[in-house]
């Protein structure tokens, strides 16, 4: 009797660690994490991490499609796409997609002249005012 109700503990013990294991890595991948750094943009998405200093970035403007690309790694779910991808067959470069909603526009930010990233949030405002936030780094208004 002590044998099995041993295994049976440690088996409910593995259940549990699984369990929670799995909602963190959905909740990790759910949305984007997006940090504002004084000197840089950090983007968190699961496994996903890129950090763009804004002295990098050379242009950002807002596109309604991806264009399409080849997955190096990477998912889609529904309306999510999140990974890297390479442009063709031919370019070494990686463009990073860190996109929630693929019906909703996105940010293009290109930085080291050629490194390409595409962002967006679930909710269109939060992805505007991100907009707003890099133009005003790479483009400061005038005073």
């Amino acid at each position: 009797m002590g044998k099995t109700e041993k295994r049976h503990w440690l088996l409910n013990l593995l259940i549990v660690v699984t369990i929670i294991v799995v909602a963190l890595a959905f909740t990790a991948h759910y949305k984007n994490w997006v940090k504002t750094e004084k000197e840089e943009l950090e983007i968190l998405s699961g496994i996903y991490f890129v950090k763009i200093p804004y002295a990098d970035m050379d242009s950002v403007s807002m596109v309604e499609k991806i264009p399409s690309m080849e997955r190096i790694n990477g998912f889609s779910v529904k309306e999510r796409e999140k990974g890297v991808f390479k442009e063709d067959s031919l370019s070494t470069n990686k463009v990073y997609v860190y996109v929630d909603k693929l019906s909703q526009q996105k940010i293009r930010l290109v930085y080291k002249d050629s490194m390409k990233l595409f962002l967006n949030m679930p909710d269109s405002t939060e992805t505007d005012l991100m907009y707003q936030f890099l133009s005003n780094k790479i483009n400061p208004p005038k005073e």
